[in-house]
């Protein structure tokens, strides 16, 4: 069983450097052609399931790279983006110099960082870890799966595969918009054979 895993497309509120998580904005024109150059280079793929997250910027990432497959866009709550609660929307300058020690820790020591109304690493890893089981036990031996999701998502897997602690979070590589992670399955054991790669942007 090979695994695709892939951030959404570059948005709006990406481009304008504010803190996105449960809340949503638009593709940008360039987030809107990464997918679809991620589809093409995905084209030969033949996905037995996509699923995806249910926020906006990630099912239109699903739908540019699925194309003309009949493959249904499975929406999975677990595989939205971490919740922040408070900094929802604001500039990261902004939520610096309002929130400077748990700012500093989310990025610098995540093991330290407490959320404002938003989601913890504990509940992230919970939900993530449950997710990654569901799609792998509902799935068959040689299924190729697609999951469309978000940054922290991918990196909480990369997190659970390797056992990484959490003051490790942060650690390359970084996930870019519609980079491309593939684990592949066998006996029980997983392997991520590519990271985040985005050589169909170049």
């Amino acid at each position: 069983m090979k695994i695709y895993i892939t951030r959404h497309g570059e948005t709006e509120w990406n481009k304008l450097g504010k803190m996105q998580g449960w809340k949503d904005s638009n593709l940008t024109i360039k987030g809107i052609e990464d997918a679809k150059k991620l589809g093409k280079s995905l084209a030969h793929i033949e996905f037995d399931k996509i699923y995806c997250s249910p926020l906006r910027r990630a099912i239109d990432t699903a739908n540019y790279i699925k194309g003309d497959r009949n493959t249904e866009i499975i929406i999975t709550e677990s595989l939205k983006e971490m919740g922040f609660g408070l900094w929802e929307g604001m500039e990261y300058s902004k939520i610096s110099e309002s929130y400077p020690t748990q700012h500093f820790n989310f990025w610098n020591k995540p093991h330290l960082y407490e959320p404002i109304d938003g989601e913890s690493f504990d509940v992230l890893f919970d939900r993530v870890q449950k997710v990654l089981n569901n799609i792998i036990n509902y799935s068959n031996y040689g299924d190729n799966i697609l999951i469309v999701t978000h940054a922290v998502v991918i990196k909480a897997i990369y997190a659970i595969i390797r056992n990484h602690s959490l003051e490790n979070f942060w650690s390359p590589p970084f996930i870019h918009g519609t980079c491309l992670t593939i684990l592949e399955i066998k006996d029980n054991e997983i392997q991520i054979s590519l990271e985040a790669d985005i050589s169909h942007l170049e």
